[in-house]
């Protein structure tokens, strides 16, 4: 038995050592070198003793037959220099080894840059490419911001003389609110925060359908259950608002679902501030849309405070945009005062979304 494994064990070592390229042409010279000691020095000695010795050099050392194999040699030199060009074939793509030790920063050396159309006396820029915008809707956006501005007046100073309970202005954000709404169709899922009136307003919510909602009349269709500027409507693809910060934002995502199982030529977009992006519903629902690769527009607003918070207290990234590629979702940031810059932006995003079957970021930076 004892005689068996030691044949065994010699059989299995001179497979591996032939694997390798370390043995000779004969079993003699195999012998003979076996019993030579190999030159060691005291540098030698030294450079064996350092755990910081190069390895190559250690085994170079420690081989002594090393030279004697042109095919070692060829083997090993190949494998000296090839390592650059290994890669790990990884789920989701081929990884490239590298020698380097090298972290990723945690700021990138130029910020993400800001698409515009309007320079800041609102001419086009020259060179700048943008959807272009008909006569007849250029006129409906303009007159449906002036009249979100006013409604946003008026429903303020009822809320500060006590008529209503409460009520959040757009101010600012008019810009936002209507050419989004106008890249859109009837068709398009809506998932609002609560600062998204002009959407509902573009889509033919009357002034009359708002005051019933705010004031919470026999007329309101939510029959006075719901805060005010929690406006929703069946009628117009429009989900209720709901005053838990960034809740719609993974709801979105699986209405988004219903639409590409159902293949219908729409998308969802859904509605959030920089604060919703502190919230863990925002990293699951990017998550989840990049997964299942589903049409839905996450529209960021980037005012740089959430209320009273300032995005310096909330994270240390570059803004918003960034946050999509690390799960797998094109991004871009935009002008979130310039109104062809955000229709341009809006209507790529739709397109994207409905013919690729994939969710877009955008975030839309902007001051009050």
């Amino acid at each position: 038995m004892a005689l068996c494994l030691r044949t065994s064990s010699r059989s299995i070592l001179y497979y591996f050592k032939s694997k390798m390229g370390l043995l000779s042409s004969s079993s003699s010279s195999l012998n003979h070198q076996h019993h030579q000691k190999p030159p060691f020095t005291a540098t030698t000695a030294q450079n064996l003793r350092d755990p910081f010795a190069n390895f190559s050099t250690k085994v170079n050392l420690l081989s002594p037959r090393r030279f004697q194999s042109t095919k070692v040699e060829e083997q090993w030199d190949s494998l000296n220099h090839d390592h650059h060009n290994q890669v790990l074939d990884f789920p989701g793509g081929k990884v490239a080894f590298t020698p380097e030790m090298r972290f990723i920063s945690e700021s990138p050396v130029e910020r993400v840059h800001c698409y515009r159309v309007l320079d800041d006396n609102g001419q086009v820029i020259m060179s700048s490419k943008f959807k272009q915008v008909s006569e007849e809707i250029a006129v409906k956006m303009y007159s449906d911001m002036v009249t979100l501005q006013t409604m946003d007046s008026v429903f303020y100073e009822a809320q500060r003389q006590g008529r209503i309970s409460f009520y959040a202005t757009t101010i600012g954000e008019e810009a936002i609110n209507i050419a989004s709404a106008a890249v859109l169709t009837i068709d398009d899922l809506v998932f609002p925060q609560y600062r998204e009136p002009g959407v509902l307003l573009w889509r033919g919510f009357s002034l009359q359908e708002f005051a019933n909602q705010c004031f919470g009349n026999k007329d309101d269709y939510g029959k006075g259950r719901q805060m005010p500027i929690h406006y929703g409507s069946n009628k117009h693809n429009y989900f209720t608002v709901a005053a838990t910060i960034a809740t719609q934002v993974p709801h979105a995502v699986g209405a988004a679902y219903s639409l590409k199982m159902d293949r219908k030529k729409a998308c969802v977009i859904t509605y959030f501030g920089d604060g919703g992006t502190s919230e863990g519903d925002f990293h699951a629902a990017l998550n989840f849309a990049a997964v299942m690769e589903v049409p839905v527009i996450f529209f960021c607003r980037n005012n740089g405070w959430a209320i009273s918070t300032p995005t310096s207290d909330q994270f240390r990234s570059d803004g918003v945009v960034v946050k999509g590629p690390a799960y797998g979702v094109r991004s871009i940031r935009v002008d979130g005062n310039d109104t062809l810059a955000i229709y341009t932006a809006v209507h790529a995003a739709r397109e994207m979304a409905i013919n690729e079957n994939r969710p877009i970021l955008i975030e839309f930076d902007f001051f009050c």
